[in-house]
């Protein structure tokens, strides 16, 4: 396949054509301007989830380790769909697994905040799967991504 205007003697791709349809560029909530803003709030709610779940998890045994993971997931994944970002899901986890560092830790007094029990193992590694779902899925769900219905 030569061409005149082909010296060389190769094929030429065409371009692509003009009308074609582009696919549709996601839309989220949040534009590039607040994403900042957006993610040191992300950070510190995942702070203040993360000492909520401490104190909350122990107390109502079965009912506060599921309240404080559901908040844990609610958070994770609400930041990862307000920002369209993966970081907007990890700074969330990030914040939280802070506090459970800092909790674990013994004092010199004797005193810890986390008790070595089956609530405490449930909870900070449920978190951490709950957090690493949330920031790697793949895309926005079915749900969201098709808008609001009319």
């Amino acid at each position: 396949m030569t061409h005149s205007d082909n010296s060389v003697g190769r094929a030429t791709v065409p371009g692509p054509r003009s009308a074609s349809p582009r696919p549709p560029a996601p839309a989220y909530p949040m534009g590039t301007q607040g994403r900042g803003a957006a993610y040191v709030l992300l950070a510190v709610l995942g702070v203040a989830v993360g000492t909520a779940g401490v104190f909350v998890q122990p107390l109502w045994f079965p009912g506060g380790l599921l309240l404080a993971l559901a908040g844990l997931a609610a958070l994770c994944c609400g930041g990862r769909v307000l920002t369209g970002t993966r970081a907007g899901g990890a700074l969330p986890a990030l914040g939280w697994f802070a506090v459970l560092l800092i909790s674990l830790t013994q004092r010199p007094e004797g005193d810890f905040l986390l008790v070595a029990d089956a609530g405490t193992y449930v909870y900070l590694f449920g978190g951490m799967m709950l957090c690493v779902i949330c920031a790697t899925a793949r895309g926005l769900p079915r749900w969201l991504q098709s808008g609001p219905r009319r």
